[in-house]
């Protein structure tokens, strides 16, 4: 044992590693259907870091996969939170100041009936929510007293390892009650329809569109034996074949509205119109919206569909492309060629990373995380290593672009980036936090305040899920989303994807997190002067 702990204690690279590999296996071990995945990094982490005090990673190497993973979550969902503050800011907001308002009540009440001490009990709120801007703050307040540190060290390990549970055990509620924890995936069918209602005859596609309301994508129309693409001020006539592509229940209503069935599949002819998919990998068209392109007025050419991640949808004028989309484009053979130079259609160039965009926007995250805000009362707070990075991310993945700098990165290089740091700070936070969790727990001095961080981070999980529901009404893995993000907890965060295998998760993750971020700051603060001796 001696050997295997000098050894590890001299090779921080090596510990890291072997505990990036070792919790990734052990977390795909399933226990009456739970695994943990990538959170057992985590776990990992602190039993390593238990064996002995010489087991330290260097704090860079925490911070450094604490940045990589919240700028490429936040590069990542920009343009989703964005437009969801506008529409639920209020939602958002309600449900992050509920949720801590739960755990600083549960540790003021700790402090107040189990005499826990003011610092202790700050420290332990900031380790219930698992945020350590918030903990660094608290001990700026504390001038150098290490007991917000005893507290944050507590209640950090169980901030994680309650939260799981409280996370697996709505999962399962909803699994046992066979509803879906996301949203049911969409799938597209064809249909070929005959124009033989005489409502329909005379209309224009785009009035046909706005008088019946439809929501399909209008491929190719076989006429008088020609194949021809459908453009929108193409007029309907009696016996078109027309191809309509979208969800069942739309392709349906359009075929009532328009005529009836058919067995006839114009689509199948290419010799003259041709289809592909294509992969947008162009830099110019990097945030433009497909109205922008003028496809069917300059290349004689429609998307039919958009794959993006895993969800595929149909496009309108408004949908602006990302890198890595996929497009399914229908246009005259001639065209192909125009139109693989126009997206690029290069998977190698997918995997390409701007380097200087990267670089570039990270500095000003870490930038803006050393700006110290001075708030009423001599309060002051940082935005730190996470918060900062996140608000950049957020801002630079909704506006794509500034001037020549593209700041998108594609769906393949973000998910590898964020998988990396997410399993560089997991490994760093667990072999950092693992022997002063042995040391506290085996003294028996910090048991009340391991039983408030427990009740406190169950508490507020439960609160966020409950409100998360109550308000937005939206799938479970939104709301395991949401709980991960007031927690402002990566390895919660995974365990989520785990369960709900989707990306609504990293969407309610990254609607609450830069709101609950800055919120703890100022709530951890203010418990800490409310229970100051």
């Amino acid at each position: 044992m001696e050997l295997i702990v000098k050894v590890m204690a001299e090779n921080p690279l090596l510990t890291v590693f072997f505990v990036a590999g070792a919790g990734f296996l052990l977390g795909r071990v399933r226990v009456a259907n739970v695994s943990f995945g990538v959170a057992m990094v985590l776990f990992l982490g602190l039993g390593v870091g238990a064996l002995d005090e010489r087991i330290a990673l260097p704090e860079i190497l925490t911070q450094l996969g604490l940045v990589v993973f919240i700028y490429t979550l936040g590069l990542g969902n920009g343009a989703s939170f964005v437009r969801s503050l506008s529409r639920d800011g209020w939602r958002t907001l309600a449900v992050v100041l509920a949720s801590l308002g739960v755990t600083a009540g549960v540790w003021y009440a700790g402090h107040r009936w189990l005499g826990i001490s003011g610092p202790v009990a700050a420290g332990g709120f900031s380790g219930s929510v698992t945020n350590t801007p918030s903990l660094a703050a608290v001990l700026d307040l504390a001038g150098g007293n290490p007991l917000p540190t005893i507290g944050y060290t507590v209640a950090y390990p169980m901030g994680v390892i309650a939260l799981l549970l409280v996370m697996s055990a709505f999962a399962a509620i909803q699994r046992r009650r066979g509803q879906s924890m996301a949203p049911p995936k969409v799938e597209f069918v064809n249909q070929t329809v005959r124009v033989t209602r005489a409502d329909a005859e005379g209309r224009t596609v785009a009035e046909a569109v706005d008088a019946y309301g439809l929501r399909v994508i209008f491929g190719r129309i076989l006429r008088d034996d020609r194949t021809i693409l459908v453009a929108h001020d193409l007029r309907l006539e009696r016996d078109d074949l027309i191809t309509i592509i979208g969800e069942a229940a739309a392709v349906t209503r359009a075929v009532e509205v328009l005529g009836e069935p058919s067995d006839a599949h114009p689509e199948h002819d290419r010799s003259t119109i041709d289809y592909r998919r294509m992969f947008v990998s162009n830099p110019q068209v990097f945030g433009k919206s497909l109205a922008e392109l003028r496809l069917p007025q300059e290349y004689g050419a429609i998307v039919s569909r958009l794959s993006r991640g895993d969800m595929e949808f149909l496009p309108t004028g408004e949908t602006r492309l990302q890198p890595g989309d996929r497009v399914r484009v229908v246009t005259y053979r001639e065209n192909m060629t125009a139109l693989r130079g126009l997206f690029g259609d290069s998977y190698r160039a997918l995997a390409e990373i701007d380097v200087l965009s990267f670089g570039l926007g990270i500095c000003l995250g870490l930038l803006l995380g050393m700006v110290t805000v001075p708030l009423p009362g001599g309060v002051t707070f940082k935005l730190g290593v996470a918060g900062g990075p996140l608000v950049v991310s957020l801002i630079l993945g909704a506006i794509h672009t500034t001037g020549p700098i593209r700041w998108d990165l594609s769906d393949n290089a973000n998910l590898t980036l964020r998988q990396l740091g997410l399993v560089l700070f997991l490994a760093g936070v667990g072999v950092r936090s693992g022997y002063a969790f042995r040391q506290e727990i085996v003294s028996g001095s910090a048991w009340s305040a391991f039983g408030v961080g427990v009740v406190a981070t169950a508490a507020t999980a439960i609160t966020c899920v409950l409100m998360a529901a109550w308000l937005f009404r939206a799938p479970i893995a939104t709301h395991l989303g949401m709980v991960a993000g007031v927690h402002t907890q990566p390895a919660a965060l995974s365990f989520g994807l785990e369960q709900a295998k989707h990306d609504q998760v990293n969407f309610g993750y990254a609607t609450v997190f830069p709101i609950a971020s800055i919120s703890k700051i100022l709530i951890a603060q203010v418990l800490y002067q409310l229970m100051a001796p």
